[in-house]
């Protein structure tokens, strides 16, 4: 299967006690299962978050055919979706130079080993 590569960050408010939350609120085991199965049924065969400071790196990998628009239009129809991410609004900061709107951000790639000349 081919899939795609898509890494995005987002800012957490920076305060310990937001952080601890977000990172129970993600523990293994504690995402409802709506939301995991929302993630899945978009296409996203892996995803995994990542946190340095308050800053979060997500790394997701997706089939070929992911549409994110798809995926934010059938979150918006979804309450538990819609809860769930007013619930991530309490502690999550979009970063300063995201789009209006825009909660994670898009990071380009600027660099592959891949691409390097080989020694």
């Amino acid at each position: 299967m081919v899939t795609q590569r898509h890494v995005l960050l987002i800012d957490l408010a920076d305060d310990a006690a937001a952080i601890a939350r977000y990172e129970a609120w993600h523990a293994a085991g504690v995402v409802p299962p709506k939301i995991t199965g929302s993630i899945r049924a978009a296409g996203i065969v892996a995803m995994d978050i990542y946190r340095s400071g308050n800053r979060l790196v997500m790394v997701m990998e997706t089939e070929a055919g992911f549409d994110a628009a798809r995926k934010a239009a059938t979150d918006a129809a979804d309450p538990a979706v819609v809860a769930w991410e007013r619930w991530m609004d309490e502690v999550q900061r979009p970063l300063p130079w995201a789009a209006a709107g825009a909660k994670w951000t898009e990071a380009a790639r600027i660099f592959s080993l891949e691409e390097q000349t080989p020694v």
